[in-house]
Formats: structure tokens, sequence, C-alpha cells
């Protein structure tokens, strides 16, 4: 698949709520780099992305996302999210980000996630 085909699927099914779909269009060796220093800022490998998205998830109560995009430049593209989530502190709050992912050789090799920071 080429980068624009991979963008244009990968984004509808994050906007279609279809997360774990998505995954297919990750290589093995996905790399995975949040913002925000600490342990899981950095993950390498599908195993080590699902078990940073588990984890995430185990905190965080989703009421809604949407997700914008493809905005697409050679081989990477971007999404804009926007998650509607009650985080570990109990705090319900709108977060945006950009996420920028990276193809080759027909798959997402890089995601990094951009905040909105106020």
């Amino acid at each position: 698949m080429t980068t624009h085909e991979i963008a244009h699927a990968f984004t509808r099914l994050c906007a279609e709520g279809k997360l774990q779909e998505a995954q297919q269009f990750w290589s093995d060796d996905v790399v995975s780099v949040e913002a925000f220093p600490g342990e899981h800022q950095i993950a390498r490998g599908r195993e080590a992305v699902l078990q940073k998205q588990r984890i995430w998830s185990e905190g965080t109560t989703m009421h809604g996302m949407t997700c914008q995009g493809p905005f697409i430049n050679g081989d990477q593209f971007s999404t804009v999210f926007e998650l509607d989530c009650t985080g570990w502190d109990g705090k319900r709050q709108v977060m945006r980000e950009v996420a920028l992912y990276s193809v080759r050789d027909g798959a997402i090799a890089e995601e990094r996630f951009f905040p909105l920071m106020g």
C-alpha cells in the first residue's frame, strides 16, 4: 500500500473508533513516541506499543473521540485527535493532539504525538 492509501484507511478507522483495526497498518517494529518524559515515552515494537495503549486505556474513561485528516506529505501523514476523557485523577478534560505517522515499506513505522499545551 502507498502512504496515501494507508493514511486514508488508517484515519477512517480511527475516526470510526476502530482503533484496534487500525493497528493492522503498524509494522512489527513500530516505534511510538509520546511528548512527555517517563517510562512509556518511547515504545519500540508492536507488543510494547500495545502494552502502552493498555496502560493508558486502563486508567482512562473515554467519553468521545474525533479524528481529522489525514494531512499527507511524502512518506508521512498526520491526524488531529480530540479526546473527551476522564483520567487517573478523576478529572474530565478534552485533549487535542497532532499525531505524525511515518510510513516505510508499506506500514506505519513510527508515530509521534504532539499534544496541544495550554
